[in-house]
């Protein structure tokens, strides 16, 4: 299989040292265009599309392999293993942070730092721990994505978005959520929402980069507290930036936070 078209793959920019840019759930690789023209001088950027998003190949999309996000991460080590790649710098958002950290503890070799934007490892409350959401909440979400897809995306985008003087990114991530595959899109969000990766976190062995945002409903900020004190080898960042998708709705901070973040780090 020809991983490249698979993933919709695109390499950019002049540098030798790899940046690999992972979007989040009911996106594509096109939601980094604000971010990456300022690495690309310095580094190598690798962009991508998961199976079942953006410009991938659907014909390639496996419902068992899909059915938990070590498929994903799967996704990420092939690209890496195609290009040939080492010592990988991975920039995920959301829900491509856990996938990265999956692939961080498979194949480490691979990965040198990892910045993580808005992640989470759990995004249903549990006794002891405060992921945002109840499974009722989450499992309602999902009855409306099975019956009213549309108005399932006009509810969800403003509420990842939060940023409502720009609304037309809010409705840049309506459209994208409903530009995919619906039947993917809707099994990917059970494996997002529903995914419980604590205990994999003291397993990465990478020095990680936690990104924080304000008001972030989707990830709020006990969950990245969390993330920074299992990490072992991680530093933690409060973003100004309000909502869950800071490399859209305040590009400038979230490129400040992570060359600050390389320069000290990653040189």
């Amino acid at each position: 299989m020809d991983i490249l078209k698979r993933n919709n793959v695109k390499v950019l920019g002049q540098g030798k040292k790899t940046m690999l840019f992972a979007h989040g759930f009911g996106c594509d690789q096109n939601m980094w265009r604000y971010v990456t023209p300022a690495f690309e001088e310095d580094f190598k950027i690798v962009l991508f599309d998961y199976v079942g998003c953006g410009k991938s190949d659907l014909s390639a999309y496996q419902p068992e392999r899909y059915s938990q996000l070590q498929g994903y991460a799967q996704d990420v080590i092939d690209i890496c293993n195609d290009l040939q790649l080492e010592d990988v710098i991975f920039v995920g958002h959301s829900v491509s942070c856990m996938i990265g950290v999956l692939a961080a503890i498979e194949k480490p070799n691979i990965f040198s730092h990892l910045i993580l934007i808005g992640p989470s490892a759990r995004y249903v409350n549990d006794i002891d721990y405060l992921g945002g959401f109840s499974r009722e909440d989450l499992e309602g979400l999902l009855e409306v994505m099975d019956n009213n897809y549309l108005g399932w995306a006009a509810y969800l985008a403003p509420v990842v978005m939060k940023n409502d003087d720009k609304p037309e990114l809010t409705k840049e991530l309506q459209d994208s959520f409903c530009s995919t595959d619906p039947i993917i899109t809707r099994k990917f969000a059970e494996v997002t929402f529903f995914s419980d990766n604590r205990e994999d976190l003291s397993n990465l062995s990478k020095p990680c980069l936690v990104m924080q945002c304000s008001d972030d409903a989707i990830a709020p900020d006990t969950v990245g507290q969390y993330i920074h004190e299992q990490i072992q080898n991680s530093t933690f960042e409060k973003m100004k930036a309000t909502g869950h998708c800071p490399h859209l709705s305040h590009p400038e901070e979230t490129i400040i936070i992570i060359k600050n973040y390389l320069k000290t780090h990653a040189y």
